[in-house]
This record gives structure tokens, C-alpha cells and sequence, in this order.
């Protein structure tokens, strides 16, 4: 066959080495030897010798409490092949997590993970009312984390002396040594009378780093299961 799309651009080559890659900008390359974890109805495809197994929904077997309140299904890939990971062409990045490092992330943006991170569910500190991404996942540990983004997101620095503020429906997640908390920019008698639209961020402060996408939440389809 002939033609563009049979261009080495888009031509699958083997893998190098076990573990998560970046195929393209829109899909993970994940080669397996053992086991990983991933959103589930997120592989595309596979070759090998691999079995997919749903996680339980009680604890370690869900991402609770996404952004809308609904929680981020998990299955485990096992054996030895290769899967290709992808959402709704999303853009895709992996975080690289070392042993004493943390990174909280919305589980709307979670699509795979080495099966050595560890996570676990958080409130975000001083989230006193309900809202979109008030409920996050912790990982540590030692391993890769792969990461969906609608666009290209937003990587910004954080100081003592400059705090960020964040649109809680845009924020993707943010480093260890980071302070949360609501932040309120507008008086009641402003929301009354109409205001910005944007009455409440959320407030980082210390030292770190906060990934943003480049758009607000938009309503998320119904979860097939």
C-alpha cells in the first residue's frame, strides 16, 4: 500500500523498551511485561499476549470523585504485548514521578499508570463547598503517569510571592509543596447583579507547579460500563 498514510509519520515501530511512551500526540504506547493500569474503555489497540481485567469499584479499584462528582473506572492490563491508550483524541503527556514526589491530578485527566505508583483520594484543602475538581488523586511512588489534556495545557510556575489562581473547572493538577484553598474574587452583591462568571478559583501557593488546560469543563458523556 501507498500513500500518506502509510508514511513512516504514522507507521508503528517497534518498542525499545517496556514501559509508557509517547506514540503521537494524541495516544500512548504502553509496552507490557508484567502490569500496568488504565482508564477504562481507553486502549485502542493491542498485540500480544495481554488480558484486561475491570478493578473493582471499592477502594484502590476507582479514581473517585472526578470533577463531576463521578468516579474514573480502572482496569489492570496483564501479561507481555504492547496497547495503545487514547481519549476522545485528547492530548496526551506523561509525568515522570520519583521516589518523595507527589502529583495531584484530576481523575479526568488520569489514562494510564505504572502499576508501582501508588494514589489515593483527596479533598482539596479548603474546599468548603461542592464544584468541579474539589476531589483529586494523590500518586506517588516511583514510575511513569499518563495524562489526557483538552489543547495544550498551561505549565506555571508558583512562588511565595506569587501565588496562582485557577479556574477550578481548567485546573489539571499540581505539584508537591503546594497550599490550596477557595479564593473568592468577586463580592455577593457583584454575583448578584451578574458578574464576571468567575466567582471562585482556586488559590496555589508555596513552591511548584500548576498545569492548566486551555479550556473550562465541558459536560462529560455518560460512562459506558
Amino acid at each position: 500500500m501507498k500513500g500518506d498514510l502509510f508514511s513512516h509519520e504514522h507507521m508503528v515501530q517497534p518498542a525499545q523498551a517496556p514501559g509508557m511512551t509517547v506514540e503521537n500526540s494524541k495516544c500512548i504506547r504502553y509496552a507490557v511485561n508484567g502490569e500496568m493500569l488504565a482508564r477504562q474503555g481507553a486502549m485502542v489497540a493491542y498485540r500480544g499476549n495481554l488480558q484486561f481485567e475491570r478493578k473493582g469499584q471499592g477502594v484502590g479499584g476507582m479514581l473517585k470523585r472526578a470533577v463531576t462528582g463521578e468516579g474514573l473506572p480502572l482496569m489492570a492490563v496483564r501479561g507481555q504485548g504492547e496497547a495503545w491508550f487514547a481519549h476522545e483524541a485528547q492530548s496526551v503527556f506523561v509525568v515522570q514521578v520519583d521516589p518523595g514526589d507527589e502529583f495531584t491530578v484530576n481523575g479526568r485527566n488520569v489514562l494510564c499508570f505504572d502499576a508501582s505508583l501508588s494514589y489515593r483520594i483527596a479533598t482539596v484543602k479548603g474546599a468548603g463547598i461542592s464544584g468541579g475538581g474539589l476531589f483529586n488523586s494523590v500518586f506517588s511512588g516511583q514510575g511513569n503517569l499518563g495524562l489526557i489534556c483538552e489543547g495544550t495545557p498551561l505549565v506555571i510556575p508558583v512562588s511565595p510571592q506569587y501565588p496562582v489562581y485557577v479556574d477550578t473547572d481548567a485546573i489539571v493538577g499540581w505539584t508537591a509543596g503546594l497550599d490550596t484553598s477557595l479564593h473568592r474574587s468577586q463580592s455577593i452583591g457583584s454575583m448578584l447583579r451578574g458578574g464576571s462568571g468567575e466567582a471562585v478559583q482556586l488559590m496555589l501557593q508555596g513552591q511548584g507547579y500548576v498545569v492548566v488546560r486551555p479550556s473550562e469543563a465541558t459536560p462529560q458523556k455518560t460512562q459506558q460500563h
